[in-house]
């Protein structure tokens, strides 16, 4: 029987520092998102939906911008009108 995981299309996340690649790509496994990461490979995310595109963007932006970046943008949605 083929894997199921041989039909997923895999992205690759280049432009990641590799110690925050690591951090992204435990916090994809523990979100279940597919991913595989190796020594001097970039990142290789499995997008399979909408959902797990924004967890992709998330996570990424979590690890990679600064505290007060990320209070900024916190307290801009604050501010957003409905």
């Amino acid at each position: 029987m083929e894997s199921i995981q041989s039909h997923r299309e895999f992205n690759e996340l280049r432009h990641v520092d590799p110690i925050a690649r690591w951090d992204i790509y435990h916090r994809l496994q523990d979100l279940s998102i597919p991913c595989s990461c190796s020594t001097g490979e970039p990142l290789r995310v499995c997008v399979q939906n909408t959902l797990t595109a924004i967890q992709l963007w998330s996570v990424v932006k979590q690890v990679t911008t600064s505290r007060r970046e990320q209070i900024e943008w916190l307290n801009t949605c604050w501010k957003i009108e409905i």
